[in-house]
């Protein structure tokens, strides 16, 4: 089942002279992990705001095409004729700057809000917030000030205030961004996860494509608003040569085995280092 559908999204904002999106057309499973990629300017973080109907509901501008996405019972929804607020319980939206999204006293009060909102009993809403806090890493942390948290803290409860609604998809732009190598791992290894141990659908938007090549089940290459490439890791990575002239840039292994198979040193790329070592030995026997 399809738990989102875009079909032909164009979208220009207002007083723009060019369209941010062109005419994107994609589907995604229920349970897929869909990366998506591209460089700067290419309409990634327009994407993931027209995924929940912040396009173009709450931002406005020239909106073609559809986005329909369904819930965890099924129900479909058209996300120009659909409230945010309900849209946010269907697609969960974790921005670049957690800064931006964090706004309550404590980390419990922050994964409470969104489920307050709802409407919810209270003692579900105790029993989520356990259970983000805990799933989050965050346990023993209810009660601290959330600007006191490092940038990988404030991230993943960035990430734990959205999945205790339990949204059907997950969608992150570009969540590390900000972060050093050590809160990177934290939210990427929560991510993972929450896929292993969850089956949560994910849409993550990353400019450094390591982490989505070895671990999406799919990738979408994004350039001056539309999709030019769609396909599994290793189909993209087969396209190497082109993601570094787009300026995106690929794992060492990937650009050492793209280099050597140009020179006809290899017959294979390799996204992985293990598997350029595997490539290098075959090579020489």
């Amino acid at each position: 089942m399809n738990v989102i559908s875009v079909e032909n999204l164009s979208f220009r904002y207002r007083r723009a002279s060019d369209y941010a999106l062109r005419d994107v057309s994609f589907d995604l499973r229920k349970g897929e992990f869909l990366g998506i990629t591209g460089p700067s300017g290419s309409g990634k973080s327009t994407l993931c705001l027209a995924l929940n109907g912040i396009i173009p509901n709450s931002i406005k501008g020239e909106f073609q095409g559809h986005v329909r996405v369904r819930d965890l019972n099924g129900n479909e929804f058209d996300t120009r004729e659909t409230p945010v607020s309900r849209l946010s319980t269907v697609v969960g939206l974790v921005l670049q700057n957690p800064d931006s999204q964090l706004f309550n006293m404590t980390v419990e009060d922050e994964v409470a809000f969104g489920l307050e909102n709802l409407g919810l009993d209270p003692n579900e809403i105790e029993r989520r917030v356990r259970w983000a806090l805990e799933t989050s890493g965050l346990r023993g942390l209810e009660n601290e000030f959330p600007p006191n948290l490092s940038g990988g803290q404030k991230q993943r409860l960035a990430i734990a205030a959205v999945f205790a609604m339990r949204p059907a998809v997950l969608v992150l732009d570009e969540p590390t961004s900000q972060l050093d190598p050590l809160g990177r791992e934290e939210v990427l290894g929560l991510l993972s996860l929450l896929r292993r141990e969850y089956g949560i659908t994910v849409v993550l938007v990353e400019h450094h494509s390591d982490y989505i090549l070895r671990h999406a089940d799919r990738i979408l290459v994004m350039n001056r608003g539309r999709i030019v490439l769609n396909g599994t890791p290793s189909e993209v990575a087969e396209e190497a040569g082109f993601l570094k002239k787009l300026g995106i840039k690929i794992p060492v292994s990937l650009d050492v085995s793209y280099e050597l198979k140009k020179r006809g040193r290899l017959k294979k790329l390799s996204i992985t280092p293990e598997d350029l070592l595997s490539e290098l030995e075959s090579s020489q026997d």
